[in-house]
């Protein structure tokens, strides 16, 4: 049976059978001396060719995500209407006032005189 395998896939299993072959491990597939001179005993070559005619006892296990039984609920949003928007739009506006006259504002020409004042006891 013959696998298809990712890229990937391809690329691990050739790797680690053409180190098993490069460590000396027995070739699963006939090859005559004609064959491995041609190919130049590498490693690489051989693992391919082994890959290829099927004799590798290797798989791969692909996890596959896990099954949720429950059924998905639907998320319903709450329509807000144009007149509520702007009510609370106003309430926002009065808070932000109220909180205004709780800070006083600052005015720009009250700072001037102060740091002048301050300049003139420093001399």
């Amino acid at each position: 049976m013959l696998e298809e395998f990712t890229k990937y896939e391809k690329a691990r299993i050739l790797g680690a059978r053409a180190l098993q072959i490069a460590m000396n491990a027995p070739i699963l597939i006939k090859l005559s001396e004609e064959e491995l001179e041609r190919i130049k005993y590498d490693a690489l070559r051989i693992a391919e060719i082994e890959l290829d005619s099927g004799v590798l006892p290797i798989s791969v296990k692909r996890p596959f995500p896990l099954k949720k039984e429950e059924k998905l609920k639907r998320v319903i949003e709450k329509k807000v209407s144009d007149e509520k928007v702007e009510q609370k739009e106003a309430e926002e506006e009065e808070d932000v006032v109220k909180e205004g006259e709780i800070m006083e504002l600052a005015i720009p020409e009250d700072e001037v005189e102060e740091e002048t004042k301050e300049e003139a006891g420093e001399d």
